[in-house]
């Protein structure tokens, strides 16, 4: 057994301690080491976490986010399986542990266009956030489906194929010297795989269907199921998903123009852009 390092007492410490939105709910099992008290504690990042956050391949396909939970919040022993409900609130608490509670942004007045700096507090931030209730199902016919939050592996892929569909549209728009007909069809494969991402979410959204008294749970037969239900089916599934993740949604910010013959008030929201979130 190596020597205590002499310095070990000067190491970083937790920052702060939130609570999860999902309530430890989600996890798989020994993926989540949970406190008694139900309080997660957040380091501040290091060095290395902060390069890593600057790193736009690693920020992209998700490895930069991954290993930033990995070493702020050891608590969650794989950040991959993070649901969804409480992914934005891990990177906030993050952002304050490392930086401060107070970020600043610039907002623009959609009344008079006048631009000012907005000191947010991110605290007030972490107090609003709170997660759809899973628990309230959707009943259809003799169907009744029960959802879940996706996880923070599939947020990533899913996103990272559909900003890959769009980017391949825009190419094929922007292609002086491609031929018409080849350009729709690329154009129609393009749209259709944007498609098809959009039903594997919310496939991948739903926990179990029960019906005729069994839980179908196979991810290949729910995802089967919805590329052919009809129309009326999938609508209702697709609206009570948005209405479960409306509800947990964070309300904008009030903002009141600074050009004093303005004055106004406006709604700003608050979305995270990894980019510079961490800058």
């Amino acid at each position: 057994m190596g020597e205590n390092n002499p310095l070990q007492k000067y190491f970083r410490q937790p920052s702060i301690y939130v609570t999860l939105p999902s309530g430890g709910k989600h996890y798989p099992p020994g993926t989540l080491d949970m406190p008694a008290n139900g309080e997660i504690p957040i380091y501040p990042m290091t060095a290395i976490d902060e390069i890593t956050a600057r790193t736009p391949d690693a920020l992209f396909n998700g490895s930069a986010v991954m290993q930033i939970f990995k070493s702020c919040v050891p608590n969650i022993k794989d950040p991959w399986v993070i649901p969804q409900t409480d992914v934005d609130l891990l990177l906030t608490a993050i952002k304050i542990a490392s930086y401060g509670h107070e970020m600043e942004m610039t907002v623009t007045c959609p009344h008079c266009s006048e631009t000012q700096d907005y000191a947010l507090d991110l605290r007030t931030v972490i107090d609003q956030y709170t997660a759809p209730d899973y628990a309230k199902s959707a009943s259809i016919g003799d169907m009744e489906i029960y959802f879940r939050p996706m996880s923070y592996n599939e947020l990533n892929t899913a996103s990272q194929a559909q900003f890959e569909q769009q980017k391949a549209m825009v190419m094929t728009t922007e292609n002086a010297e491609m031929a018409d007909g080849e350009k729709m069809a690329l154009l129609s494969e393009a749209l259709s795989n944007v498609t098809r991402l959009s039903m594997d979410a919310i496939a991948n959204s739903i926990a179990l269907i029960r019906v005729a008294g069994e839980n179908v749970e196979n991810s290949d037969h729910i995802k089967e199921f919805i590329n052919n239900a009809d129309s009326k089916i999938f609508n209702r599934i697709r609206d009570h998903l948005a209405e479960l993740r409306a509800n947990a949604e964070m309300k904008p910010l009030r903002i009141k123009c600074s050009n004093e013959e303005c004055s106004k008030e406006y709604e700003q929201p608050f979305t995270l852009d990894m980019s510079n979130f961490f800058a």
